[in-house]
């Protein structure tokens, strides 16, 4: 990362007012034009700005102040970062080792057969392939079509399965819920209705005096079974 100067309009004001460096050492340290630091000095272009010390939050040095100021053509230099903040790397298409290269029209076939919601571009990022590529393996049109298998890309490990399962969450969102397949449960409002007191009705209405004549035939028979033995 280009170590750049924090709030230069501060910087300046601070510079202003605490130290005897000539507007063109201000101007060149902070990246402003002299007359803009005459401006500051003067008070009108420095109205309701606060003074930021350079000095503490580490970009320049005392001993690089008292240089500057013993030498009106010297320019002062900000300092050394203590720490080093990298660069953020642009996003670039998906890598993909070449021993997995030759993977990737299944894995392609796997996707536009089982996900045909994802959008040719969700699927170039997942397996890092072209359109083009794309394209001709779901027209059937790329020269190995007919030795074509699906396979899954997060077992071939092209992708993972969250970037796989967030790609789909972001191409379904808008379409309509998938209809129910096999069978499910009956809605309330059709069970609603049901009565379940069916069976409780009919062990009520048993007869009793059946019960009890099956019961004392039962202890009729076994006593005389104690005594065959």
């Amino acid at each position: 990362m280009a170590n750049t100067l924090l709030m230069p309009k501060a910087t300046a004001v601070w510079l202003v007012d605490n130290t005897a460096l000539s507007f063109d050492q201000i101007a060149s340290f902070c990246k402003l034009h002299p007359l803009e630091v005459k401006a500051i000095a003067d008070g009108e272009a420095s109205q309701g700005i606060k003074g930021l010390d350079p000095v503490i939050t580490g970009q320049l040095s005392r001993d690089e102040i008292e240089r500057g100021e013993a030498d009106v053509n010297y320019r002062i230099k900000l300092s050394e970062p203590k720490v080093r903040v990298p660069e953020s790397k642009r996003r670039t298409p998906r890598y993909t080792p070449l021993s997995k290269r030759q993977d990737r029209p299944n894995a392609i076939l796997w996707l536009v057969k089982n996900h045909p919601e994802l959008k040719d571009a969700q699927i170039s990022r997942l397996v890092g392939t072209t359109k083009s590529t794309i394209e001709q393996i779901r027209n059937r049109t790329h020269w190995n079509s007919a030795n074509l298998v699906p396979m899954d890309p997060v077992t071939l490990g092209l992708c993972s399965q969250i970037d796989l399962d967030l790609e789909i969450q972001r191409a379904s969102r808008g379409l309509p819920p998938a209809a129910p397949t096999g069978d499910t449960l009956l809605p309330a409002s059709m069970t609603e209705g049901l009565d379940v007191n069916d069976n409780q009705d009919e062990e009520q209405e048993l007869d009793a005096d059946a019960v009890f004549a099956k019961l004392s035939s039962l202890r009729s028979t076994a006593p005389q079974d104690e005594d065959e033995e």
